[in-house]
């Protein structure tokens, strides 16, 4: 599972085996999430994240968008 980075101590990753739409999976502390980054920055799910976390996660996804998507091309086209 490439990890592409930490920060709060939550993992942003892919799994090896992904499928569209491009995403990004997170987890940290037994929590795990999934925002969708295309067309738009959005979550997907969330199992046991408090809304300020995935506020920070939905920023982070945002921030990072561009260098998230070229990893999955990278990895997955």
């Amino acid at each position: 599972m490439p990890t592409l980075m930490i920060s709060f101590g939550m993992r942003f990753f892919f799994y090896m085996d992904e499928h569209q739409p491009i995403h990004v999976h997170v987890d940290g502390n037994g929590k795990k999430a999934k925002i969708v980054l295309e067309p738009t920055v959005c979550l997907d799910y969330n199992h046991g994240f408090k809304e300020q976390e995935i506020k920070k996660i939905l920023d982070t996804c945002a921030i990072y968008r561009d260098d998230f998507i070229e990893e999955w091309h990278k990895r997955f086209d």
